[in-house]
C-alpha cells in the first residue's frame, strides 16, 4: 500500500503543474496569476476540495493524442469562502491555453450540475483560448452544454465570472448569461470576434484593449459589472460580493450582527440638497450616510453612470440600492440605465435581496437618439423590473419625482412597500416652468407683463405642487420626514418586513420586453 500512496502523490504532484514549469513561467511573465493560484487566493485557506483531476482528453486527431496533460486545462473542485461553500472552476491557460475540449466542458458541466443540486454559487474564472479546434464540433457542443447549464441555473443560484485572460468567440456567451462579470484592465479581452475579423469584415482597425478590454466593457458597453487593476484585487471583490447574497434562491443573505439601541439622527443628511432644485449634488454622499459603516459596494460604476446600483446593509440586512444621480445628465433615466438598474433589480429579487431606491428623476432623457434606438421599450424594462419585484422595496424620494419617471422608481402604485419623501421633494407631472407655461398659456401671453406674470404664476404653482404634501395627503407617501431621521427609518422598515410576503400570479414566466 506504501509504494501505491507514494504513485498516487507523486501523480497529484505532477497533474498540479498542468503545463509544466516553462508554461507557468510564461504565465507569470505575462502579469498573470496561474489557475491555481487563483483559486488559492480566492478561497478560504485549506478549504479547496479537487474533483477530476485526472481526466484526460480523448482526442486522437492532429497527433494530439501524445499530449494528454491531466486535468485537461480547467481545475473544477468546492471550497468556502468566509466559511460559506461554493463550486469553482478555473481554467488552466498553461494547458493547451486553456481551450475548452469535450472533457474539459464535461469538468465544468459536473461542477455546475453539482452546484445546482446542492444550492451554493458558481464561480467560474476564465482564461482560455476558446474552443479546441482539434476537437471540432465536439468542443462546439461542450461550450452548448454550459450555456444551458448556465441558463438553468439562472436565479437559482448566484453565478460570478471573472474574465482573467482571452475570452472571445463563443466563450463569451457563458459569462454574459451569469449575474456579474468581472474583469482586470490590460490582460482581460472579450469579444465574439478579434481584431483581425473585425478588419477584414468592416476595415475598421482596433486594438485587443479597445475591441474588448475591461475599461471598453465597463464604460462603454456595460458587458463587465466590475474592472480591476489586478487579478488580486478581482479575487478579493469577489469575496466582498459574496458577501452581501444568499447561498440559493432560497436562502437569505447572511445578516450582521447590529448595535440598534446606539443609532442616532445623522444630522450631515440635512444639510446635502441645495437650496436650488436645479443645482446638482453627488447622491453618493447620501447612499455612504444611510449604510452601515458608510460600506457600498457599487456595481456597474462607470457605466450609466447617471443611475448608481450596488450593495450595501442596513441594520446588518443585506440590501440592493437604486438611486439617481443628479450630478451625472441631472439624474434623467435613459436607455443605459434603465437597463442598468432593471438587470440589478432583478438580481436582487431572485435571490431575496430587499431594495432601497433614492429618487431625484426629472423624467426620461428627450431626443432622437433615445426615441430611435427604444427608450419606449428599454425603459419598460426598469418599470417591469420594479413591478415584478415581491422582495421588500423602499424608496426616498430626496428632491425630484416627475412624470412617468416618478411611476418607474418604485411608486407605491407598484407595490412600493414604504414610501418616504423628504421636505425637499418635489412630486408632480413635470417641472413647474414647464407645466406653469402650459397651464397658462393663455393668461401668460395676454398679459401686459408676461414675464412677471410667468414668474408670479410659477411661485403660485411651486407653493402648491412642487412639494410632497399633496402625495402624502392621498397616501402615496406614507411619511414626509426630516432627512437626518431616514436611516432610523429604515432600519424600522427594514426589520419590519423581514417576514414581507408578496406573490404574483402564477404563470410559467413573464415576458420582460427585451
Amino acid at each position: 500500500m506504501k509504494d501505491k500512496i507514494e504513485k498516487l502523490l507523486k501523480l497529484r504532484e505532477e497533474a498540479k503543474l498542468g503545463g509544466g514549469e516553462d508554461k507557468i513561467k510564461q504565465q507569470h511573465a505575462k502579469g498573470k496569476l496561474t489557475a491555481r493560484e487563483r483559486v488559492q487566493l480566492l478561497v478560504d485557506e485549506g478549504s479547496f476540495q479537487e474533483v477530476d483531476l485526472f481526466v484526460k482528453h480523448r482526442s486522437t486527431d492532429f497527433g494530439i493524442d501524445k499530449q494528454r496533460i491531466p486535468g485537461d486545462g480547467v481545475i473544477t473542485g468546492f471550497a468556502k469562502i468566509d466559511g460559506r461553500q461554493i463550486a469553482i472552476f478555473s481554467q488552466d491557460f498553461t494547458v493547451f491555453g486553456g481551450s475548452l475540449s469535450e472533457t474539459h466542458a464535461e469538468k465544468i458541466c459536473k461542477i455546475m450540475d453539482m452546484a445546482m443540486k446542492i444550492g451554493i454559487p458558481l464561480i467560474g474564472l476564465n482564461d482560455s483560448g476558446g474552443a479546441r479546434i482539434q476537437e471540432g464540433v465536439v468542443s462546439l457542443g461542450g461550450y452548448a452544454d454550459i450555456f444551458l447549464r448556465n441558463t438553468l441555473a439562472s436565479g437559482v443560484i448566484p453565478q460570478i465570472s471573472a474574465v482573467l485572460g482571452p475570452c472571445a468567440g463563443g466563450a463569451v456567451y457563458s459569462p454574459a448569461i451569469t449575474d456579474f462579470i468581472f474583469m482586470v484592465k490590460n490582460t482581460s479581452h472579450m469579444f465574439v470576434t478579434g481584431p483581425n475579423v473585425v478588419k477584414t469584415v468592416t476595415h475598421e482597425e482596433v486594438s485587443f484593449e479597445d475591441l474588448g478590454g475591461a475599461e471598453t466593457h465597463s464604460i462603454k458597453s456595460g458587458v463587465a459589472h466590475f474592472a480591476f487593476d489586478s487579478e488580486v484585487e478581482v479575487l478579493e471583490n469577489i469575496r466582498k460580493l459574496l458577501n452581501y447574497m444568499p447561498l440559493n434562491w432560497k436562502d437569505l443573505p447572511p445578516e450582521k450582527e447590529f448595535d440598534f439601541e446606539n443609532e442616532n439622527p445623522v444630522t450631515e443628511l440635512d444639510a446635502i440638497i441645495p437650496d436650488n432644485p436645479n443645482k446638482p449634488y453627488d447622491m453618493k454622499e447620501i447612499i455612504n450616510l444611510l449604510l452601515d459603516n458608510g460600506e457600498f459596494l457599487e456595481v456597474h460604476s462607470n457605466y450609466a453612470e447617471n443611475i448608481i446600483v450596488g450593495f450595501g446593509r442596513v441594520g446588518g440586512l443585506s440590501i440592493g440600492v437604486i438611486a439617481n444621480q443628479p450630478s451625472v445628465l441631472a439624474g434623467v433615466l435613459d436607455i443605459n440605465a434603465s437597463v442598468k438598474g432593471a438587470r440589478f433589480i432583478r438580481f436582487c429579487d431572485a435571490f431575496n435581496i430587499p431594495l432601497l431606491v433614492l429618487e431625484d428623476v426629472p423624467g426620461f432623457l428627450p431626443g432622437t437618439e433615445q426615441e430611435w434606438n427604444g427608450i419606449i421599450r428599454h425603459g419598460s424594462k426598469l418599470l417591469f423590473a420594479f413591478c415584478e419585484a415581491t422582495v421588500p422595496k423602499v424608496t426616498v424620494i430626496t428632491r425630484k419625482a416627475y412624470g412617468g419617471a416618478y411611476d418607474v422608481m418604485n411608486s407605491k402604485h407598484i407595490r412600493g412597500d414604504f414610501n418616504f419623501a423628504w421636505p425637499s421633494a418635489e412630486i408632480a407631472v413635470m417641472g413647474p416652468k414647464g407645466a406653469v407655461e402650459i397651464i397658462f398659456k393663455k393668461e401668460i401671453t395676454t398679459a401686459k407683463d408676461p414675464a412677471k406674470k410667468l414668474v408670479d404664476m410659477l411661485s403660485d404653482y411651486i407653493e402648491k405642487f412642487a412639494n410632497p404634501y399633496i402625495a402624502a395627503e392621498r397616501g402615496y407617501i406614507d411619511e414626509v420626514i426630516i432627512p437626518r431621521e431616514t436611516r432610523q427609518k429604515l432600519i424600522t422598515v427594514y426589520q419590519l418586513l423581514k417576514t414581507k410576503v408578496d406573490l404574483n400570479p402564477k404563470k410559467k414566466h413573464s415576458n420582460i420586453p427585451l
